[in-house]
């Protein structure tokens, strides 16, 4: 689990900030007439909110070469 959780340390950091700011959004912005399919509720928003956070951090990610020796 140690090895899973340093291994993926920046992906795990873009949830964590994505889901921050997806419920920022949502409480700050948000929608008024409640028809918007993101922010208006809040755990819509923190989803989106984790998913973009953790593809953007993913790509920062250094990739190993591919070693089929093993």
């Amino acid at each position: 689990m140690k090895n899973f959780i340093k291994r993926q340390r920046l992906l795990l950091i873009g949830i964590a900030i994505g889901v921050v700011a997806g419920y920022a959004y949502w409480k700050f912005v948000g929608c008024n007439s409640g028809t918007c399919p993101i922010t208006s509720n809040p755990l819509n928003s923190i989803l989106y909110g984790a998913v973009t956070g953790g593809l953007f951090f993913s790509l920062f990610q250094k990739k190993k070469p591919y070693n089929s020796n093993k």
